[in-house]
């Protein structure tokens, strides 16, 4: 495997190392270690990605993406970050209401 990082390729929205759909598995893990003491900075962040992602790929496209597809490619696996993080336990009980 080459050095190099699992960013997204923009307008397309996979990933340069993997060319997996970025956030690839990897990717999630090294933003995980990068945002370990910020989680919400990294919603903030990946938001924004989800945004710009939902921008490209309405326009390049056919068929626009699914915006539950997109929430949980970009954000599922920081809310779920978030509320598995032990310092938050109980805060999002009303997510699963």
């Amino acid at each position: 495997m080459s050095g190099q990082r699992h960013a997204p390729i923009r307008p397309l929205w996979g990933c340069a190392a993997c060319a997996q759909t970025w956030p690839c598995e990897q990717a999630r893990a090294e933003l995980a270690a990068e945002y370990a003491d910020e989680p919400k900075l990294l919603a903030f962040d990946m938001a924004s990605c989800m945004v710009e992602a939902s921008a490209d790929l309405v326009r390049l496209l056919p068929d626009p993406p699914d915006p539950a597809e997109l929430y949980a490619r970009f954000m599922g696996f920081a809310r779920h970050l978030a509320m598995n993080r032990p310092r938050n336990l109980g805060h999002f009980n009303w997510f699963n209401n």
